[in-house]
């Protein structure tokens, strides 16, 4: 089957196509039948030059029975050579078998957890400690971090007063 499709020249990150008529089974920059055109992306859509076709033989190989690719029966499509609608592909964002397996896998088992709520977990019950069996040395550590708790609270009051003087000396600053 003849192909009517681009076929990469240019270089590196700067490429330029030719479009060219080639068989279908040979490869994208291989062997090719005729030149037909070329076609140059790096340029402004509205140039020119962007894309240059030589009609006739076009012409001439569509009657043959050449087929042109998607990118190729749009410039076509522009010369008024063939019909060319955008593709509608309505299954192409669809999930696959093992998607749609994974999810109703998911599916299922939430329902399962919805209809039979996993049974809370018993707490352990954490027994007090008789102060009894407890050493006196333990309960000194204890009587002291007490202390220490009252006085975080007034530390963190201390300055909050130290700055009030300052907030009413800037005040007076101000009345002046």
């Amino acid at each position: 089957m003849l192909k009517i499709r681009l076929a990469r020249g240019g270089t590196k990150k700067r490429p330029y196509y030719s479009i060219v008529v080639a068989d279908s089974h040979s490869p994208r920059d291989g062997r090719f039948i005729e030149k037909v055109g070329t076609y140059n992306p790096l340029l402004k859509k509205d140039d020119p030059t962007r894309v240059t076709l030589k009609l006739e033989s076009i012409e001439a190989w569509i009657k043959k029975g050449a087929q042109p690719t998607d990118r190729v029966a749009r410039f076509l499509a522009k010369e008024g050579l063939v019909q060319w609608a955008h593709g509608n592909n309505p299954t192409k964002g669809k999930p696959g078998k093992k998607a749609e397996e994974r999810a109703e896998e998911r599916a299922a088992a939430a329902a399962e957890l919805a209809a039979n709520p996993p049974a809370p977990e018993p707490e352990p019950e954490v027994e007090a400690p008789v102060a009894e069996e407890a050493p006196a040395e333990e309960a000194a550590p204890a009587a002291e971090a007490a202390p220490a708790a009252e006085e975080a609270p007034a530390a963190e009051e201390a300055p909050a007063a130290e700055e009030a003087p300052a907030a009413d000396a800037g005040e007076e600053k101000t009345e002046g």
